[in-house]
Parts: structure tokens; C-alpha cells; sequence
């Protein structure tokens, strides 16, 4: 089949937030998720999943979390705890974990317990007070660097990664993790989510490369 090579422009100045919406999280995919996990002041563990995420730097290592707080400006339980903590717990999910994370995603009163909801088994945290969901297959320790208020209900919380763990089968001694046994899954437009067992590898030439005739080369990447 032929694709198009016409395309659709869509000013956002002229857009409102729901279409805004829509045409980012239809375009920018798959995301990666965060489960996030936090701890309030009063000991209360709280969880949330966050597809605007993603790791910016590795030195320092920072993460970007980006919440939408209630229309009537009261804070999400996520970014009130790490407010007030400084810390939480980033969680890659893979796709045997996906259906307990959705129980997360649930609009519970703070006074619920979503980890317990969900049936996830937890543990304390190492170098945070956030719990560490042990089904997860990687879990990020973080203390928060700094927040950005985009708006009066959107912000940015950017956060150092302390430490990571890593199911002890996934990495090996180089450090290398694998990424088919990792089974991520990422989030796409709507309520749709994939997973990343469909992979390609594909080289980036050096310029004297390119300069010989050489051209980029996709080929398939085996578990």
C-alpha cells in the first residue's frame, strides 16, 4: 500500500486542551510508563501510573514526570507526597503486571490503598521511604530535583535516579539488561498499550562510513 504524502496541519493556538490531547498522545508513541510510588507524611503508600515520563540524562540521571493535578487546583496524591517527601519510586511495568497497574490508574480517595487494591506484593524502599513493588521487573529510586509549574494543574517533576534494581535474570555482569525479557509495555493514544517483543536493530554509520558508500541497515533483532 502507498502512503500519503500529504499531511494535515493543526495550529495549536487554535486547538483546545482536549484536541491538544488527543493529537500529542496519538503522535508521540509508544511512551514509556512510570508506577509511581510515594509515601505520604502520614506513612499512607499511595501509586499512580504516568505516561508523559522519561529518563533525560544519565549524568546527573534524571527522570521527567509530567502530572495533571484536579481542575479545582487541589494536588494528585503523587505530586503532594513527593512535595512533601522528596522522594518516590519510578516502576518500568511489563505486560504480566499491566491489568494490577490499571487498578492503580483507578480515581481512588487518598484514604485507599491502591497497592493493596491491586494485589501488588511491596517491600520498603532502600535509599527512599517509597515502597518497591517486587513484580516489577526494574524499580528507580528518586529524589526530586526540582518541579515545574507549567500551569496552575500541570507540572513537571524532574527526579535524580539514587539507584535502580533490576531483576537479578534480566541483567548480566556487563550491566547489559534484557530488553526482550524486560517485556516493557508502553502506552499509546486512548486505552491502547503495546509491547516491545517486536524489535529491529539499526547502526549508526561514522561519517567516513557514510563517505565509503555505506547506508543505514535495518536488521531483525532476536531474543
Amino acid at each position: 500500500m502507498t502512503k500519503s504524502t500529504s499531511h494535515a496541519h493543526f495550529d495549536f493556538s487554535e486547538l483546545g486542551e482536549r484536541d491538544r490531547y488527543k493529537l500529542l498522545i496519538g503522535t508521540v508513541i509508544p511512551r514509556p510508563i512510570a508506577l509511581i510510588t510515594t509515601l505520604g507524611l502520614d506513612g499512607r503508600a499511595n501509586a499512580g501510573p504516568f505516561s508523559f515520563f522519561n529518563v533525560l540524562t544519565h549524568d546527573p540521571a534524571i527522570v521527567a514526570i509530567g502530572v495533571e493535578n484536579h481542575a479545582d487546583m487541589r494536588f494528585k496524591d503523587t505530586a503532594r507526597n513527593i512535595r512533601e517527601t522528596e522522594e518516590f519510586t519510578v516502576h518500568i511495568a511489563d505486560h504480566a503486571m499491566v491489568e494490577k497497574m490499571e487498578v492503580c490508574a483507578i480515581k481512588f480517595g487518598p484514604e485507599v490503598d491502591e497497592l493493596a487494591e491491586a494485589g501488588f506484593t511491596t517491600v520498603p524502599g532502600q535509599m527512599v521511604r517509597s515502597p518497591r513493588i517486587l513484580e516489577a521487573p526494574a524499580a528507580l529510586e528518586c529524589r526530586r530535583s526540582m518541579t515545574l509549574e507549567i500551569s496552575q494543574a500541570r507540572e513537571i517533576i524532574l527526579g535524580e535516579v539514587l539507584g535502580v534494581f533490576v531483576r537479578e535474570d534480566l541483567v548480566n555482569d556487563r550491566l547489559h539488561v534484557d530488553k526482550y525479557g524486560m517485556d516493557a509495555v508502553g502506552r499509546l493514544g486512548g486505552h491502547s498499550y503495546c509491547r516491545i517483543r517486536d524489535q529491529f536493530e539499526i547502526k549508526t554509520l561514522t561519517p567516513e562510513e557514510w563517505a565509503l558508500g555505506k547506508r543505514p541497515t535495518e536488521t531483525e533483532s532476536q531474543p
